[in-house]
C-alpha cells in the first residue's frame, strides 16, 4: 500500500512522543502509520476547519496530537504535528486547539513563500 500522507512531528510533539512510555509510544507510532495507509476516523479525526486530531487510547490514557495539513505543499501531503496530550475531557478544549493553531500560524510565518 502507498501512504496517503507523511507527517512530520514538530519539536513540542516530538517530546511529548518521546516523554510517553515505551507501550504508548509504540500505540501512538503504530496508530499513525496505520491512518497514513487507510482512512480511519477513529484514529484521525478533523476537530475544525484547519486542525486535525490523532487519536490513541493506551493504557487507559487518551493520547492526543494535533495537527495541520501543510498547504505550503501540493506532493508529498504532509500532516505537521503541533502538540502532544492527555486528553481528560469528552472534547479537545478550547485552549488545546488554540494552541495548535498559533503554532501553525507561526510555522507559515517561517516558510519562504511558493514561487509559481
Amino acid at each position: 500500500m502507498v501512504n496517503r500522507f507523511n507527517v512530520e512531528f514538530l519539536e513540542e510533539a516530538y517530546s511529548f512522543l518521546k516523554s510517553l512510555d515505551e507501550k504508548s509510544r509504540n500505540k501512538v507510532i503504530y496508530n499513525i502509520s496505520k491512518v497514513r495507509l487507510i482512512n480511519d476516523p477513529e484514529l484521525f479525526k478533523k476537530i475544525t476547519d484547519d486542525i486535525w486530531e490523532f487519536r490513541t487510547q493506551s493504557k487507559g490514557n487518551q493520547i492526543r496530537f494535533l495537527a495541520f495539513w501543510d498547504k505550503t505543499l501540493k506532493n508529498p501531503k504532509v500532516v505537521i504535528c503541533t502538540h502532544g496530550f492527555l486528553k481528560k475531557q469528552w472534547k479537545v478544549s478550547k485552549q488545546e486547539i488554540e494552541n495548535a493553531v498559533n503554532i501553525m500560524k507561526h510555522y507559515y510565518s517561517l516558510q519562504p513563500p511558493v514561487n509559481l
